[in-house]
């Protein structure tokens, strides 16, 4: 395949992919909160609002800062429309003096109960201990926080959390402070248990500034891009190119279609996506290796045998024996069942990746199936065309076995 060819190719297949995924509404966050939540930090008379960038979280805040006590006063809603109201859960915001981070917040956490209980709300250290899955236990006034409470709205699905906070202005930054918010799906008694371990969850950290409302995911453009550009790679090279290699191989080498350019189509197919794919999962090992916080194993694993098994069958285009060789047989036995092997591995994988976007990846995934039915119909009409061929040619050629009487 032409070098130039192959940019064109990853130029509109890129396009179509961030239309695809755009679609889905991946964003890292906005100014502007719903008017459920609007109307309701407007009865608290705060001033400034902001939409976070996961969880479906918005908050609103208040700030005064105390220059003689050194102080930062602060007031603020939070809310999510995660919880949904036939389901217990929790849901926390906090801040980190330290960076944007689990371990070190000081948070306030919210259980939403059964029947409409009203919630013990407190405010709890985040430590090491509690990553480890330690029971998280109250920490009193770790925030000098005070005129907490909690509510569940029925008619706009939304929980939210009001606290006053005195934080000590030599810990915290009013233009960058380190916030951290969570939403968990289970609790005992009132006692918040361990949350999702999806990307939203991993990602609800950031930094705010209070004066102007901006605020900075702690990955950013960069990192949203670089999984963007990941996924897009590993679909095209593993995902498209390397199954268009598998169907060149089986049907234009004798039948249905028999052309003597097949192999180093079959080739250019198999190179491309190999190369393409490759790129995707160097970037993969970048983002894995620079999440310090959390792993995706069996996507992980997966990509490492995939990476691999690739490895031996593009390598099998140097060692191929000739057609004279003894083990020529065994040869064809083992690269057809690693090629089959690889395709289903590949795609497991490629829907494990879609799977940890959740919510974010409904383009995705009927991006990616759409792919797989065009080649699923590219797959069942020459097999089809096979057999109807390989039918015909065995009904001619025993009637020309028959003898004339």
């Amino acid at each position: 395949m032409h070098p130039s060819t192959l940019v064109v190719i990853l130029i509109f297949a890129s396009s179509f992919f961030s239309h695809a995924t755009n679609a889905s509404g991946e964003s890292i966050g906005g100014p502007n909160c719903s008017q459920p939540f609007t109307d309701m930090f407007h009865q608290k008379k705060l001033t400034k609002c902001k939409k976070l960038t996961t969880l479906e979280a918005e908050l609103a805040w208040n700030y005064r800062v105390n220059d003689t006590r050194k102080l930062i006063e602060l007031e603020v809603l939070v809310g999510t429309t995660v919880i949904t109201s036939k389901e217990n859960g929790w849901f926390a915001w906090g801040v980190n003096p330290e960076m944007p981070r689990m371990v070190g917040t000081r948070a306030i956490i919210g259980p939403k109960l059964p029947n409409y209980q009203k919630p013990i709300i407190d405010t709890y250290n985040i430590t090491g201990d509690t990553k480890r899955g330690c029971t998280l236990r109250p920490s009193k006034n770790v925030l000098g926080a005070y005129d907490m409470s909690a509510d569940y709205n029925d008619n706009t699905g939304l929980f939210t959390i009001f606290a006053r906070l005195i934080l000590p202005a030599k810990d915290y930054d009013i233009s960058s402070l380190n916030i951290v918010w969570q939403v968990g799906h289970h609790v005992d008694g009132s006692t918040p248990l361990m949350h999702r371990t999806t990307l939203q969850n991993f990602d609800s950290k950031g930094r705010l500034n209070l004066v102007n409302g901006r605020s900075r995911s702690i990955f950013g453009h960069h990192r949203h891009r670089l999984r963007k550009v990941h996924g897009i790679l590993n679909i095209i090279g593993w995902g498209t190119f390397l199954p268009i290699g598998v169907i060149i191989a089986r049907y234009f080498r004798i039948y249905p279609f028999k052309n003597s350019w097949w192999f180093y189509l079959h080739v250019c197919c198999q190179t491309a996506g190999f190369v393409i794919g490759t790129l995707g999962w160097g970037i993969g090992l970048g983002l894995g290796h620079s999440s310090r916080f959390y792993s995706f194993h069996v996507h992980r694993i997966l990509a490492i045998c995939i990476f691999a098994f690739s490895t031996l069958q593009l390598l099998a285009f140097r060692l191929i024996p000739t057609k004279q060789d003894e083990y020529r047989k065994h040869w064809n036995l083992y690269h057809h069942f690693l090629g089959y092997t690889l395709i289903a591995i590949i795609t497991v994988n490629i829907f494990q990746g879609i799977d940890i976007l959740k919510p974010r990846n409904v383009g995705w995934k009927r991006t990616y199936i759409g792919i797989l039915m065009a080649l699923a119909m590219i797959f069942l009409a020459l097999e089809i065309c096979t057999w109807i061929k390989f039918l015909v040619s065995k009904k001619v050629k025993k009637g020309r076995e028959t003898p004339n009487h």
